[in-house]
């Protein structure tokens, strides 16, 4: 499917405008991620410079452009939603990670050429990997002082001027004095002065602060610099602080401007000042460099913190998953009972969605974009609906939806497929295998220490199995009020985009179990539920290996007109009807009437 020609003569004329700003800069290309300056997977309006300058909405990509050619880069995740979205006639799609950016810019880049890139933007690693493809051809890199798009960008948003808000020891469960003096305990195990914090959540669990700059994630545009004694250098927009804010904060955290950040960096000559490779931009590593501090190029030691759930966020957990598995479930049953008649469209049941959300009063912001996907749409693991795409659900099809609450205890993501009327034998078939992989992972014991590149694995082996696969990680982590996506720890093939299934999995930590299935052109099934690891002692195991296991969070029926119980094992009827049980337990008390009775029967045991 290509792009409506109004919207692909925009986005023709925006490339032509970057081409030409290109070519008043002495560039004969320039190289753009969809990223902020804080390395974030979603970011604010300001920086939706892919989405500004091709169309692509997916939340991973980045993009080259050259005098005569561009291209832009995407994983198996946006296959199908990049070729809806950005023009042919003007991009080569391709695909990550069989090709990469660096080696595309190796291959079309000609001598002498000089290619821009902006340093607050990549990574050194990125920089370094794009110079030496560069340096093959004999064309150079070069790094601008000024981003090419933000000058032809004549209406480019401002940065939200959102404050940033404190956020409750309580739900917290551990204070910021407490987690700053643990990071200065990390900083002199390793002799280091001064760790710098640029991801948005790391700052905002650290200092036990919650924002609203970027949508979905209750962040608030900052850096901050921690040193060896606890204390804190923050930097964040004047206008974003009050008097609230400096007395959560207190005296051991100095409040600078963001604009003075940069210049901040210079000041540390001679010092041992740490900062995470994957994190902080390039631009961080060459202030510093440039200012004589000896950098250490070590992880941000808040992220496995952070991974690392305490008992308060784990409850906080519990209750939002609740009070959100009760409003999916109104949801379900909804579609069930509206969406035959064929009135209904992915907008307007996304909609219905976010309003059994509101009811519960306690909502602060959907944990992503809902994924409202009917028929073919379903076949693209990451579509997002507008005015343009928004189908009519009809007979016939499957309805997937994908989506998730931001609360102030805890941040939830659930899919869940129904059909339109009468399921095919196919899709049952589909159905099922997804159901057989959830269930592997669901009920996987594993020693401590195993990663999330071998629970992957558990996953595959039902659809391997029927010559079937998806081409998608299996499992993210999850933040506490914080992003619907974190890291370091995730349940997927190395082979697939965005790191982090070489960590091991540790008790505390939070996993989605996601396996799917898509069938381009017809549907896409997808079950998704939140996972927390936990400690499982195994009678008659060695009692000298730590075992760990993982319990179900999630509770919403899993669509029993989808399921051939004739391909689940007794061990596999017995999870499913034990979940259902659970889900009436505890999703039932919660609703009223109706919709207790319909989840009764939704539940009832599947034989």
């Amino acid at each position: 499917m290509t792009q409506p020609n109004s919207r692909a003569a925009l986005h023709a004329a925006r490339l032509a405008a970057l081409r030409g700003r290109l070519s008043a800069d002495a560039l004969d290309g320039f190289v753009l991620p969809l990223t902020d300056e804080h390395m974030s997977e979603y970011v604010g309006g300001y920086a939706q410079r892919l989405a500004w300058l091709t169309g692509f909405e997916g939340s991973a990509g980045s993009a080259a452009v050259l005098a005569d050619r561009a291209a832009i880069f995407t994983d198996g995740r946006y296959t199908l939603q990049v070729r809806e979205q950005v023009s042919p006639s003007d991009w080569d799609y391709v695909d990550v990670p069989q090709d990469s950016l660096a080696a595309w810019l190796g291959r079309a880049a000609e001598a002498g050429q000089r290619i821009g890139y902006d340093p607050w933007l990549h990574t050194r690693d990125q920089v370094e990997a794009m110079r030496a493809a560069l340096a093959e051809r004999g064309a150079a890199l070069v790094a601008v002082a000024d981003n090419p798009i933000d000058a032809i960008w004549t209406d480019r948003p401002a940065p939200s001027p959102a404050k940033m808000v404190r956020y409750d020891e309580d739900l917290a469960g551990r204070s910021s004095a407490a987690k700053r003096a643990d990071i200065a305990d990390w900083l002199g195990e390793r002799r280091a002065d001064a760790v710098v914090l640029t991801a948005l959540d790391s700052i905002a669990w650290a200092l036990n602060v919650r924002g609203a700059d970027v949508a979905h994630t209750p962040v608030a545009l900052s850096y901050a610099i921690v040193d060896a004694d606890g204390t804190t250098d923050l930097f964040v927009a004047p206008e974003k602080v009050d008097d609230a804010l400096r007395q959560h904060l207190g005296n051991a955290v100095r409040i600078h401007d963001r604009t003075a950040f940069a210049a901040a960096l210079g000041g540390y000559a001679g010092r041992r000042i740490a900062a995470d490779p994957e994190r902080a931009v390039a631009a961080i590593f060459d202030a510093l460099e440039a200012g004589g501090a000896t950098v250490l190029a070590l992880r941000d030691p808040v992220v496995l913190a952070k991974a690392l759930k305490n008992p308060a966020e784990v409850a906080g957990h519990r209750a939002a998953s609740v009070r959100d598995g009760a409003a999916l479930t109104r949801f379900l049953r909804w579609v069930e009972t509206e969406c035959p008649k064929g009135g209904e469209t992915e907008l307007s049941a996304a909609a219905r969605l976010l309003a059994f959300r509101e009811e519960t009063g306690l909502l602060r912001d959907t944990s992503f974009d809902t994924i409202s996907a009917t028929g073919a749409h379903g076949a693209s693991p990451h579509y997002r609906v507008d005015d343009e795409s928004n189908a009519r659900i009809v007979p016939g099809q499957l309805y997937l939806v994908d989506s998730g609450g931001q609360y102030a205890d805890g941040t939830t993501d659930v899919t869940r497929v129904v059909p339109i009327g009468a399921p095919s034998a196919e899709m049952r078939d589909r159905f099922t295998r997804v159901l057989k992989a959830h269930i592997a992972v669901a009920t996987a014991i594993f020693p401590d220490g195993t990663t999330g590149a071998q629970i992957d694995a558990f996953a595959r082996r039902p659809l391997w199995e029927a010559g079937l696969d998806f081409a998608h990680g299996t499992g993210h982590g999850i933040g506490s009020y914080l992003s619907v996506h974190e890291g370091p720890q995730r349940i997927a093939m190395p082979t697939y985009a965005g790191g982090g299934t070489l960590e091991p999995l540790r008790a505390g930590m939070m996993l989605s179990n996601e396996p799917g299935y898509y069938k381009a052109g017809e549907y896409g099934i997808r079950i998704e539920n939140l996972l927390l690891v936990v400690p499982r002692a195994i009678e008659g195991g060695d009692p000298d290996r730590r075992m760990l296991a993982f319990e179900t969070l999630t509770f919403a029926p899993i669509e029993r007109d989808l399921i051939d119980p004739a391909l689940l094992t007794a061990p596999e009827l017995s999870w499913l009807n034990a979940y259902h049980a659970e889900v009436v337990a505890r999703i039932g008390p919660v609703l009223d009437g109706e919709d207790r009775a319909w989840l009764a029967s939704k539940c009832s045991p599947v034989t």
